[in-house]
Order: C-alpha cells, then sequence, then structure tokens
C-alpha cells in the first residue's frame, strides 16, 4: 500500500511495558511488548518491527520518532538514580532537607517526610554570594571547587546540581563552575539552576535535582532507540 505525507512512529518504555504508536496518514498501528530493563533496546526492536510489518512498512519509511518514557519517574519514586552531587551557596547546603514552613500535611506533627534526592554526603558549600540584584558580594572560590574533584570522582559522581544564592539575578558564578568542574570532570552531567527557573534557592535546588535526574534518564532512552537503529543497520 502506498501512503503520502510523515509518517511517524512513537515509542514509550515504561517499568513494565513499552509500547510502539505509527502513525500513517488516517491509519494507526500499535505493538507492545514487556519491558526489556537489562536491555531495553531489545524491546524497543520488537514493537518496531511489529508495527511496521502490521503496516507493511520498512524503518526507511519513517519520516519521524517520538520518544517517550516514564523512567524518569520510576527513578525518582524508587531512588535508583546515578549518583548526583549538588553544589551550593555556603551556608545554605541543608536548605532542601529543612525545606520552608509549608507543610504536606499541616495537622500530622510526625509526618515521616521523603527524604533529599541527594544526601548530605553529596551537598557541597561553596563560598561565593550574590544579592538580590545580582551584584557580586563575595567571590568565587574556585581553589574551592577544584579541591571538590577528588572526592566527586571517588564518590563515582555522574551528575552535578549547581545551584547558588540568587544566580536568577546573575549566574557568572554558576557559569564559571561548570568550566571548571569540565575541565576536570568532561563526562560528568551539569545543571545549573539558573538556567533551570527563576525561584528561590531552596525550591530550585529540589526542582534541579528532579530535571537533573529525569535528563539522565531522557538521555539514556535517546541512546537506546540510537543502539536499536544502529543494530538493526538502518
Amino acid at each position: 500500500m502506498a501512503y503520502t505525507g510523515e509518517i511517524r512512529l512513537a515509542v514509550d518504555i515504561g517499568g513494565t511495558f513499552t509500547d510502539a504508536a505509527l502513525e500513517v496518514s488516517e491509519h494507526q498501528y500499535t505493538a507492545k511488548t514487556l519491558t526489556t530493563h537489562d536491555s531495553p533496546e531489545s524491546g524497543i526492536i520488537t514493537v518496531f518491527q511489529q508495527a511496521l510489518e502490521a503496516a507493511s512498512l520498512s524503518p526507511q519509511d519513517v519520516s519521524l520518532i517520538i520518544y517517550g518514557t516514564t523512567l524518569a519517574t520510576n527513578l525518582l519514586i524508587e531512588r535508583k538514580g546515578a549518583p548526583m552531587a549538588l553544589l551550593t551557596t555556603e551556608g545554605f547546603r541543608d536548605s532542601i532537607e529543612i525545606r520552608n514552613e509549608s507543610r504536606y500535611d499541616q495537622y500530622d506533627l510526625s509526618i515521616d517526610l521523603p527524604k533529599p534526592l541527594v544526601s548530605r554526603a553529596l551537598r557541597f558549600p561553596v563560598s561565593e554570594r550574590m544579592n538580590t540584584h545580582g551584584n557580586i558580594m563575595l567571590p568565587l572560590d574556585e581553589k574551592g571547587i577544584e579541591s571538590l574533584v577528588p572526592t566527586l570522582m571517588s564518590e563515582e559522581v555522574q551528575s552535578i546540581a549547581v545551584g547558588y544564592l540568587h544566580s536568577y539575578a546573575n549566574g557568572v558564578h554558576e557559569q564559571r563552575t561548570r568550566e571548571i568542574l569540565l575541565a576536570n570532570l568532561p563526562n560528568v552531567e551539569i545543571t545549573l539552576s539558573s538556567e533551570v527557573s527563576k525561584r528561590n534557592n531552596m525550591e530550585i535546588n529540589v526542582l534541579q535535582n528532579k530535571e537533573e535526574m529525569g535528563r539522565r534518564a531522557a538521555a539514556q532512552g535517546a541512546g537506546f532507540i540510537r543502539k536499536a537503529i544502529a543494530e538493526k543497520g538502518e
């Protein structure tokens, strides 16, 4: 059957199932298989083949591949992400654990709150300070950042969130921190709070930790798809 227009193939890797949906003109074809956790690309190949065979198409006919996943959510819930560190302004190391005055349940005085995504041992204070207008009050301690490199390496940290106070007004300290870290740890992924959101220090640190974990999961998923395509020789 001859088709015209864009042919789109979407894949979703979930904790239990891997699904594919193929859209060809007004026709839609779907496929499902169990997620192969040890080798996610195997599940991708299976549903790709099933959907394409149902439509009598080959991989070369596909115009666009769309990827979605719940793996990032699963990593957050199960706390199975790769080792991650947080660099923050000196004096604010424990902000994400202290939280704020808002309570999930204001009448439960003994509520057991979830632990921060980054343990205290991997939260590092850095000497620097910006004011709310983005003016430098205390220069960045570049030597102090360099001194953290051996610890980050020994802890096998794979991603780092950098969240300095008032960086939303001026992100120069965070940018310089990234430069120093990448010069010593070129394979580590780094997220800057000034590039994530314009919010207060504690809240942005929490958001930033989630963003960093989610980004790694998404990048891994994209890698699975590239590997699946490569293995098929397409």
